[in-house]
């Protein structure tokens, strides 16, 4: 099966990110610390992002991180970076105000599908 994209827009007022690096350190007597980067795929990030619409937009992307349960990969494209592999395991219930449906998503980089 061939890897989807993700095309939801998030709420940019919602949208938050964090980089891990993944590093291998040795800590010597003397105070003196030798760093390395751990693998070739070493920075690696997540994203809390928020998406706000009606209910067809919100039940669309229910339908679209639903589908991959976790543990499927999909293509998408955060700001100021390039188009990744990213996996959902966890989002929010939707809460409602009016016609107007809000839920937030977490989105972990992996490197294979």
């Amino acid at each position: 099966m061939a890897t989807q994209t993700f095309t939801w827009v998030p709420a940019l007022s919602g949208l938050s990110g964090t980089a891990t690096l993944k590093v291998r350190k040795a800590q010597f007597g003397d105070g003196y610390a030798q760093r390395a980067a751990d693998g070739l795929n070493n920075r690696s990030s997540s994203y809390s992002l928020t998406f706000i619409g009606d209910a067809a937009k919100i039940a669309a992307i229910f339908a679209f991180l639903d589908a991959r349960a976790g543990a499927e990969a999909f293509y998408w494209t955060p700001l100021l970076r390039p188009q990744s592999l990213f996996t959902c395991e966890t989002y929010s219930e939707p809460t409602k105000d009016g016609d107007v449906y809000t839920i937030t998503a977490t989105f972990d980089q992996t490197f294979a599908p």
